[in-house]
């Protein structure tokens, strides 16, 4: 028989594939949603995307992971201790902890996690071989000599070269996800196609192109407050139909659970610009907004030998600032995105992390008077003599580019917009050879180090793409990452990013929002600010 023909004969069973009408009524609770990009692996050392993540969030847990409240919480390990240095983790790993069961294990049936497991998925996230897109995560950051140490089954320790407060936020990423050796070594590269974790739910069938079956681990360790094992769900199916169009069908009939963003195509069908569901859509459909932990801006490069800033007038901070000033985000986010977003008055942190605070960071409004009185003072008045500056952007941000070049056009400044694949505006970026050019930075774990790194001297591009330096900034970015109390790190990070805001190398946007479109009987399904599908507690009523 051949992997087609199983993986249908596995459809086909009675645990899953019921149609997605009816879920209860003796019927098992399989939640569906659609991966318009499909995804590319199981294997959580190549967890870089979101609809890897996702996936990868369903079969293996961390040893911490944030809440919905991007609060750091337990997970693997129950508790850890921090040395006095703040340089040593020790972690103390739940009991009774079990990977799924895997012909790799003797009888098939899954083992114990350990600490030397943790050690073991540590030490390959590092390993050259393994080529992991998060290596990064340690990479300078970990003790050279037995940084990852399990002292026995149950206890885990890390050591760090010198303190980095937010290492725990790395901790909870899916790159940290652990892993068994035996199942590794048995598959090798095909790991990415026979998963193996902890996670609620376990690897059932994949026809890539087609679908994906994950069903519910029987033996899964967490309970819910009143001790009911977690998760609800029997399982999960996810299909691959690559159109948006397609998608928003199934939706309509019932055949998809949720979806995520809507696409510009018929995003006005849906939503007023104020961002509310419209009439004949209200009491069908559930409308979930929540703020999530993404800034697009327009980034300035800043190198002072580069040529390109050499003879550009963005070199003078007024010009930068006026700029900022020049145009109406409100306008912007209203009408080009139906109000999917928050303007971006404040800093570069977004909101929805716990140091985002717009009374303390003061950024930018729409002000054209304050605009042309900085061009003036830049010596430019009503923008005479200011030579034409170039704006690059990628197709699906041509028209909040076209926005900006017009209103900044009544100001007194100039703007052509030059639409160029991402691909290629990626390596303008990461060469230093694009002046003023769009971007934006969606955080990797919910700590606003990850947005003031952009900034930071001695980072190259990525993440420092405008090559921002600035000593004061990089003092206090120092003095933070040895903070361990919360409130006071925060407001380093607030002093941090006033300086950047003031000195303009970058003109925020807006700050996102997750936007999911969810039907009305799925229960327990919350948003949160890293877009993380979260499927613990969803249930059907």
């Amino acid at each position: 028989m051949n992997g087609k023909v199983i993986f249908f004969a596995v459809f086909s069973g009675a645990i899953l594939f019921s149609a997605c009408g009816s879920r209860t009524n003796g019927n098992k609770q399989v939640f569906h949603y659609n991966e318009t990009t499909g995804i590319a692996t199981l294997d959580p050392a190549f967890a870089k995307n979101q609809s890897i993540i996702w996936a990868v969030h369903q079969l293996y847990n961390t040893l911490v992971e944030t809440n919905d409240a991007l609060q750091i919480v337990p997970s693997l390990a129950y508790s850890w201790d921090v040395s006095a240095d703040r340089k040593v983790y020790t972690f103390h790993l739940r009991p009774g902890v079990f990977f799924h069961d895997n012909d790799a294990f003797p009888q098939g049936k899954g083992r114990r996690l350990t600490a030397f497991d943790v050690e073991y998925s540590f030490n390959r996230i590092i390993d050259p071989a393994t080529a992991s897109s998060g290596a990064w995560i340690f990479n300078d950051r970990v003790n050279d000599d037995h940084g990852f140490k399990a002292l026995d089954d149950s206890t885990f320790q890390l050591t760090l070269k010198v303190p980095f407060a937010p290492i725990l936020g790395l901790l909870s990423m899916q790159y940290c996800s652990i892993v068994p050796k035996e199942v590794i070594a048995k598959y090798g590269a095909d790991f990415r196609s026979h998963p193996c974790g902890t996670g609620p739910f376990q690897f059932r069938a994949w026809e890539e192109g087609q679908a994906m079956i994950l069903q519910k681990n029987e033996h899964y360790f967490e309970r819910d407050s009143v001790g009911k094992p977690l998760p609800y769900l029997d399982g999960l199916k996810i299909t691959f139909y690559d159109s948006k169009a397609t998608e928003f069908l199934l939706f309509q009939q019932g055949k998809l659970d949720f979806i995520n963003d809507i696409d510009p195509s018929f995003k006005d069908e849906i939503l007023t610009k104020k961002g509310e569901l419209r009439k004949d859509w209200q009491g069908k459909i559930i409308l979930s907004k929540h703020s999530y932990l993404n800034t697009e801006y327009l980034g300035i490069l800043m190198e002072k030998d580069n040529p390109l800033v050499v003879n550009s007038p963005l070199r003078i901070k007024q010009v930068r600032q006026a700029i900022n000033h020049g145009f109406d985000r409100r306008k912007m986010i209203m009408y080009l995105y139906n109000s999917k977003g928050m303007p971006a008055e404040s800093g570069f942190i977004p909101a929805g992390l716990p140091s985002f605070d717009s009374g303390v960071v003061k950024g930018y409004k729409y002000d054209p008077a304050k605009a042309r009185e900085l061009l003036r003072l830049a010596g430019f008045p009503d923008g005479e003599g200011l030579p034409e500056i170039k704006l690059l952007t990628i197709p699906i941000y041509s028209d909040i580019a076209s926005f900006i070049a017009r209103q900044l056009e009544e100001v007194g400044i100039k703007l052509q917009v030059e639409v160029i694949p991402k691909s290629l505006l990626l390596e303008h970026t990461a060469k230093s050879e694009a002046l003023f050019f769009r971007g934006s930075w969606i955080a990797d774990f919910p700590e606003a180090e990850n947005y003031l790194s952009v900034f930071y001297g001695d980072n190259p591009a990525p993440p420092n793409y405008t090559r921002y330096n600035n000593p004061q900034f990089d003092a206090l970015y120092n003095q933070a990452m040895v903070t361990e109390n919360d409130s006071v790190r925060y407001k380093l990070y607030q002093q941090m990013d006033q300086m950047v805001i003031d000195d303009a190398p970058v003109v925020p946007l807006w700050y996102d929002e997750v936007i999911r479109l969810v039907q009305p009987n799925v229960q327990g399904f919350h948003p949160n600010g890293l877009n993380l599908l979260e499927l613990r507690r969803t249930y059907f009523k």
